[in-house]
């Protein structure tokens, strides 16, 4: 059954992919941004079934009217897509911290703002999903991107208490986790230090340089991700968590090994911690 579906940041990458694959499948799609003219196309494709929203998820006032517009014009919202994120590039200690804290005012409060704002209808209704577009940063943090990585890592863990929280109350959760993909990330929608240190330039730099160099050229397909994304969503028994990309799943299981090697080596440690005889809580 189509279903609405309201989704932030749809000028490029993720965002409008997604919307595309939506409106191409019989869906109703709030396509957002923070300059509609760059989704008017989309909306000019299937006018009947999406309509564009001027949206910047930092601006409370803006989340409100969008939501009302949305609303309006096709009922309840069905399913959110907290997509609206940038990057940033630097060394933790030639970050400008102006810059990173307006990207925590994007990729994480303008994503619980969002939530927030939807929530009382889903939750009356008993029905609805967030998904929440996150990284594989969000699960393993790499030099230059320690503060991208802490947006992320925030995201995972709002993401994950507030499944716990709604889920018995029939709304669902899904945390999307994605390597490098063919979108704007790593080009122009990605800012970093003015003035790099040299003594990271092996670190922060190498990393900053790949990351740079693969803009265009990344294995993942944002289409083929679209449509992973909407599948997960509508599946029976969706996942919590959903890597996309061979680069993702490859992240993810070397970090649950580091893990575990840790955690199995120090053990002994770890539980002597407790006072002897307690039960662990």
């Amino acid at each position: 059954m189509p279903k609405t579906w309201f989704i932030t940041g749809c000028s490029t990458g993720f965002g409008r992919a997604i919307a595309q694959h939506l409106l191409a499948n019989g869906h109703n799609v709030a396509v957002t941004a923070r300059n509609p003219a760059q989704v008017e196309d989309l909306v000019a494709r299937r006018p009947d079934a999406a309509v564009a929203i001027r949206l910047d998820v930092t601006d409370a006032k803006q989340i409100d009217e969008a939501l009302e517009i949305a609303t309006r014009r096709f009922g309840a919202i069905d399913v959110l897509v907290n997509n609206a994120g940038v990057g940033y590039f630097g060394s933790f200690e030639d970050s400008d911290l102006a810059a990173v804290h307006a990207m925590f005012d994007l990729n994480v409060w303008g994503l619980v703002n969002m939530t927030r704002a939807v929530l009382p209808a889903m939750r009356q209704a008993r029905a609805g999903t967030i998904v929440n577009i996150s990284s594989i940063g969000g699960l393993r943090a790499f030099p230059s991107l320690s503060f991208y990585a802490a947006t992320k890592h925030a995201v995972e863990a709002i993401s994950e208490s507030l499944s716990a929280e709604v889920s018995p109350l029939g709304l669902k959760v899904l945390i999307v986790e994605p390597s490098a993909f063919r979108t704007d990330w790593a080009g122009r929608s990605a800012a970093e230090a003015a003035n790099p240190t040299s003594d990271y330039d092996q670190t922060a730099g190498a990393v900053q340089r790949m990351i740079r160099s693969w803009s265009g050229n990344q294995a993942g397909d944002p289409a083929r991700a679209a449509a992973a994304i909407v599948r997960a969503v509508e599946a029976e028994r969706p996942p919590l968590r959903l890597l996309l990309g061979r680069g993702a799943l490859a992240g993810a299981r070397e970090k649950l090994e580091t893990l575990k090697v840790d955690f199995d080596a120090w053990a002994v440690t770890t539980e002597g911690a407790d006072f002897p005889g307690t039960e662990p809580t």
